[in-house]
């Protein structure tokens, strides 16, 4: 039996740190292809709808650049969300001085469907955009971070920089809005 397979991720990704530390380039490459996939999901959930790759690409560059400042305190994978929390907060305050507008929602272009399922689908779609909308950005991205990833209050206290009570009181009063405002 190999020993790697009774090891936590958090071990395996320890490892991989010190053996990208140490010259080995497939570490960092085995380092994305274990987390790529959620940090691009991560982006999504958080509101990004372009360049997400890019994204995701510039989060590894900032945290292979910084792993040094990596003191395990957190999971790896906790660490980069935070890094690309960051990188999506320095985005959006770039594009709101650019345009000097804040834009909410993203235009999508509407696609004809066939018969009911798709007109309930777009009302429904357009209640839950409605409902996230009345969050408050700190609701929003607690609800997004343990409805849509599935990652624990310790987790979302440290990537939001806040407490772990604070993190269960701001995804509870998320839920109650959210039911609230779907039932109406």
């Amino acid at each position: 039996m190999n020993p790697e397979s009774q090891w936590s991720a958090e071990d395996t990704d320890r490892v991989l740190i010190e053996q990208w530390k140490a010259g080995d380039s497939r570490a960092a490459t085995e380092l994305v292809r274990r987390h790529a996939d959620a940090l691009a999901r991560f982006a999504a959930s958080g509101g990004e709808r372009e360049e997400i790759e890019e994204l995701v690409q510039d989060t590894f560059v900032r945290a292979f650049g910084s792993l040094d400042s990596f003191r395990g305190e957190s999971s790896f994978r906790t660490w980069l969300f935070t890094i690309e929390r960051r990188l999506m907060l320095d985005r959006r305050r770039a594009e709101k001085r650019a345009r000097n507008v804040v834009s909410l929602d993203a235009v999508e272009a509407s696609t004809e469907y066939d018969a009911l399922d798709g007109m309930v689908a777009q009302e429904t779609a357009t209640r839950v955009k409605r409902a996230m909308a009345s969050l408050s950005p700190m609701q929003r991205e607690v609800f997004a971070m343990r409805a849509e990833q599935g990652l624990a209050y310790k987790e979302i206290a440290t990537i939001l920089e806040t407490s772990e009570g604070a993190a269960r009181v701001h995804y509870h009063n998320a839920i109650r809005a959210v039911k609230e405002l779907l039932n109406e």
